[in-house]
């Protein structure tokens, strides 16, 4: 329910009102900020909001019950607030969004009119859509843990517990070039064996892309040094002398868990399930049939 103020409901129902739209953007990494859809700047409940984003609602409407309403933003690109690699990167993804109906003559008159999180975030032509989704969004998201074979646990995570702080996991780099496509050759990682770093997490320590983070899918020793091929979806401005950390691969199965991390006591699968192999299996003469584990 929307909470309006003895005043703000008077200026409302006067013959002419002077209102705008203000929407306050949190997102994870602790940033908050503020647009409007007015022509001025408006500082309302402790947020600046600012024009130049020039952003635009579309129709929004409120359902009873646990409905998933949505409602669309669009807004220019803004070099000074939202930039388009952000966008890419994800740090939109999920942010806490709060719409505000306020008098800009007299901003201490506002309401907040819905809270919503933003479910998908799009780019076309120097312009953003912001799809915003009610809290309700969160009870039609899949809960609990897969059983599956693979592990479920992020290596180096509290639920995997392998230490990351140093050799053979963790490991330094130097950008040499970026190559067609998602290719990266790199210098200082001479000393570790073909594929041992696929899968593997890269972030970025310097450059213009420092702190951003990409996951790199192959790994191959050449005779120039390292060949990374990292999954992303845009090509952040990396130039040669960029420096990168990178930790080791880790394809969730339990004879890498065991033989390459030394943490088979802590996999989070469930690597004796049977498959639909064994269901629909049969008895030949050269099987093995003892009762014994699956995998050893």
């Amino acid at each position: 329910m929307v909470e309006i103020s003895g005043p703000f409901a008077a200026h409302l129902a006067g013959d002419v009102t002077t209102l705008c739209h203000c929407w306050r953007l949190a997102r994870g990494d602790g940033t908050v900020l503020g647009f409007t859809d007015h022509d001025r700047r408006i500082i309302c409940d402790g947020t600046a909001f600012e024009p130049e984003t020039g952003l635009t609602a579309s129709e929004a409407k409120t359902s009873l019950g646990l409905a998933i309403d949505t409602v669309d933003v669009e807004g220019a690109l803004s070099a000074a607030e939202i930039r388009e690699e952000d966008i890419l990167s994800g740090v939109y993804d999920g942010a806490r969004v709060e719409t505000y109906l306020v008098n800009w003559q007299d901003p201490t008159m506002f309401a907040r009119l819905r809270v919503a999180v933003i479910g998908k975030l799009t780019r076309r032509d120097g312009s953003f859509v912001a799809e915003l989704e009610s809290p309700m969004v969160a009870l039609d998201q899949p809960n609990g843990k897969t059983i599956r074979r693979e592990c479920d646990a992020e290596l180096g995570d509290g639920r995997c517990g392998v230490a990351l702080d140093g050799a053979p996991f963790l490991a330094s780099g130097t950008l040499v070039r970026a190559e067609a496509g998602d290719l990266l050759l790199a210098d200082g990682l001479d000393g570790f064996a073909d594929g041992w770093f696929s899968n593997g997490l890269l972030t970025w320590r310097s450059g213009a892309a420092t702190g951003r983070q990409e996951r790199v899918t192959g790994h191959l020793r050449t005779g120039e040094g390292a060949r990374l091929a990292v999954w992303r979806e845009s090509a952040f401005p990396v130039v040669p002398g960029d420096q990168f950390d990178i930790v080791a691969g880790c394809d969730k199965r339990f004879a890498t868990c065991r033989e390459k991390f030394s943490n088979s006591l802590s996999f989070r699968g469930f690597p004796h399930l049977p498959g639909d192999d064994a269901a629909y299996g049969y008895v030949s003469e050269d099987g093995l049939f003892d009762g014994g584990a699956l995998v050893k």
